[in-house]
């Protein structure tokens, strides 16, 4: 199984075969950040209940890789097949998001939790979904396949199967929420 994510991945990236040359390509002469994080990723996750040493390992590796590259991608979320990295930076995926096969993201975006409403909880991605550069997706949605999401979209509905979302023209309304996102006050 872990084989075969693996492959999925770097079939992403136009790699057909995974070799000790390719490997030592990616994570050293030409680094790709997005593959280099999916790969110990991957690792960390099937080595979380088989091997707590390996785990471990993987694990602390796989910090380092996110303050480097600024990925918080939690070892705990559900990601499919054939993931791709378009450019790094300013990721954030939530420890419990589910996201489908053949998925794209691009730098800046939120997968993220909603604490308020009728929406309390986290997304769940599709397949063949592009989440385009800065875009945000809220909220215990479901975001269906074959989605695209255009940049700087904010998402906290759910989106249907096939359809492309583009982001709005920013509206100001004379309403003060800030009561609902700014907790554990520090008191004057």
């Amino acid at each position: 199984m872990l084989k075969e994510y693996l492959l999925s991945d770097y079939n992403r990236c136009g790699i057909q075969k995974v070799s000790f040359g390719v490997l030592f390509n990616t994570f050293c002469i030409q680094p790709n950040p997005g593959l280099k994080f999916m790969t110990i990723f991957r690792l960390t996750q099937h080595y979380r209940r088989k091997n707590r040493l390996l785990f471990y390992f993987f694990f602390w590796w796989l910090r380092r890789l996110k303050v480097k590259y600024g990925f918080d991608i939690s070892y705990r979320t559900k990601i499919g097949k054939g993931f791709y990295i378009g450019h790094f930076g300013n990721i954030v995926i939530h420890g419990d998001a589910i996201i489908g096969e053949n998925c794209n993201i691009s730098q800046g975006i939120t997968i993220g939790v909603s604490n308020y409403g009728s929406k309390i909880g986290v997304p769940q991605i599709g397949n063949e979904v592009f989440i385009g550069p800065n875009a945000g997706i809220f909220g215990n949605i479901t975001i269906g396949n074959r989605v695209t999401i255009g940049a700087n979209s904010v998402v906290t509905d759910s989106i249907l199967d096939g359809k492309t979302v583009l982001p709005a023209a920013a509206i100001t309304i004379d309403k003060d929420l800030s009561e609902y996102y700014i907790q554990n006050k520090l008191i004057s």
